[in-house]
């Protein structure tokens, strides 16, 4: 089932400037405002997901358009804006940013850096193939023009949902563990979720705590379920995961202090610390000129629960999904092979982001030690034939039981499956 409803500097590089077209025959007037998330042009190679203002590079304020293109067979493209102070067209052609990990898929998430056009403030601009064009255009909101007060202190970010996605209980798990570590917002772009996640997920968005974006990027390209071309063989790698999170990103640039990015079954869990709050505050006093902090993404294999009991739970037993508080052997890391990491970033410090690095940013990364904090990932086990014997116990999680137990309680009494 999927939601049919939304509820929620490249430096030393610049674009060919504006050229200025007074009497075009399709105003902005003409133009129908875009309310999807994905957007097609009529090239069927590009693909329109949403325009922010950039204005962090003082003597190159731009307009980035982020998109998904063919990377071979799209060449140019142009932006028009539709100036509010004459009311003019002005075009100008963009500079193609293609983000660097396309990982082999024909389709890369790129940025379209359009200079702003002088003496022309525009809230809304068209994206097209050809210079010329005549007839009525898609039109997208230019987003982070105006900047608010932050809304949030920590929002957590989760790409693409995919799969009929319906791990339940690990779900409200999750969604709970991130409000006790601090988020007062988590974002999700759904491709497609079962009936019973579907209710869980309308719940927390009555709550406010969750944003749902619909992203039906099977409409328009052939998704991958893998993460290179090599694997599975389609248009774009993990349902679109880059264009996603880059999204999420730039969509919280200015609404939140700090963005988590990492999948559903992943919590940034620290040792020492209580909240993501007392944990940032220490790491940037280390670092105070810093804003992405890496983590280790550690496996805890749901192939090997604990042998223990727990009060208060017998209400889980019914819901589909793994109950994380069983889960607390993790695989030891992988000598030479590559350990991913996941991250908390400074929104405002991100240019492009891939899912394990930033791809483009400011200041430096800082790779937070194992003994600061870990990802706490609860999956299926990497090494299959790893004996027991072998696996790290560890029980950091079970300093929020109480809690935990608690509110997911709480959840599920107000929350019918029947």
């Amino acid at each position: 089932m999927t939601f049919t409803f939304l509820l929620g500097v490249l430096r030393g590089n610049s674009p060919i400037s504006p050229s200025v077209i007074k009497s075009f025959e399709c105003t902005c007037s003409n133009g129908k405002l875009s309310t999807d998330t994905i957007t097609a042009l009529e090239d069927n190679q590009t693909f329109i997901i949403s325009p922010y203002y950039d204005n962090r590079d003082d003597d190159k304020p731009m307009v980035r358009v982020l998109s998904i293109i063919h990377h071979q067979k799209v060449k140019k493209l142009y932006c028009y804006f539709c100036c509010s102070t004459d009311k003019s067209v002005q075009i100008s052609e963009a500079l193609l940013d293609k983000h660097s990990d396309r990982f082999a898929f024909p389709y890369v998430t790129t940025d379209l850096l359009c200079e702003e056009p002088p003496d022309c403030h525009a809230e809304y601009l068209s994206v097209h193939t050809s210079p010329s064009r005549k007839t009525h255009l898609p039109l997208f909101q230019i987003q982070n023009r105006n900047v608010k007060p932050f809304s949030a202190n920590f929002t957590v970010c989760i790409s693409t949902m995919f799969g009929n996605y319906s791990n339940v209980l690990q779900f409200i798990q999750t969604m709970e563990m991130y409000q006790i570590l601090g988020a007062q917002r988590v974002m999700i772009y759904l491709n497609s979720c079962s009936p019973q996640m579907e209710k869980v997920m309308l719940y927390y968005i009555a709550r406010g705590i969750l944003e749902v974006v619909a992203w039906p990027i099977q409409r328009y390209l052939r998704p991958s379920k893998a993460w290179h071309h090599s694997v599975d063989p389609k248009d774009i790698g993990y349902y679109g995961q880059l264009a996603t999170l880059n999204d999420c990103i730039y969509k919280n640039m200015y609404r939140t202090r700090f963005v988590l990015l990492n999948d559903i079954d992943e919590i940034i869990l620290p040792f020492s610390h209580m909240s993501w709050g007392s944990l940032m505050e220490s790491l940037q006093q280390q670092k105070p000129k810093d804003g992405i902090f890496l983590f280790e993404n550690h496996i805890f294999p749901q192939t090997v629960p604990i042998d223990r009991s727990f009060s208060d739970i017998s209400s889980w037993k019914d819901v589909p999904g793994y109950n994380i508080l069983q889960y607390v052997y993790r695989e030891p890391d992988r000598p030479n092979y590559f350990n991913a990491r996941k991250m908390i970033v400074d929104p405002r410090k991100v240019i492009q982001t891939s899912v394990h690095s930033i791809l483009k940013g400011y200041g430096h990364h800082v790779k937070v030690s194992l003994e600061t904090a870990l990802v706490y990932h609860c999956r299926g086990p990497l090494q299959k034939k790893l004996p027991k014997t072998k696996l790290i116990k560890d029980k950091t999680i079970w300093k929020h039981n109480a809690s935990l137990i608690k509110n997911v309680n709480k959840v599920l009494n107000e929350i019918s499956f029947q």
